[in-house]
């Protein structure tokens, strides 16, 4: 093997270990993203929560009405963390890719 062949053997190898890496940090980077916007989730929930909504939607329905309220009041949040929120899921990925 000579001096140009083993330069090509070389460059690839580490043409794949670049692509590696960058596979695995967009995979990290998507996990990141997904739990920042499920922390949001849950807070907004919780916001929905204390604000009454689940016991106004729940009102007169009975016992099958409440446990209904409360899993709508979960997709609720669900679905304006997926629009964007308040905004804190970005600002928690933000700090939080910067502990990486």
């Amino acid at each position: 093997m000579n001096a140009a062949s083993l330069s090509l053997v070389i460059n690839a190898n580490t043409a794949e270990k670049v692509r590696e890496a960058n596979t695995a940090a967009t995979k990290q980077d998507a996990a990141l993203r997904k739990t920042a916007q499920e922390f949001e989730a849950v807070f907004i929930k919780e916001m929905l929560t204390h604000a009454g909504l689940d016991k106004a939607m729940a009102s007169d329905s009975g016992i099958g009405g409440e446990a209904f309220s409360s899993m709508l009041v979960q997709t609720y949040a669900e679905g304006i963390a997926e629009k964007g929120g308040f905004g804190l899921a970005d600002q928690v990925y933000r700090q939080l890719k910067e502990k990486l």
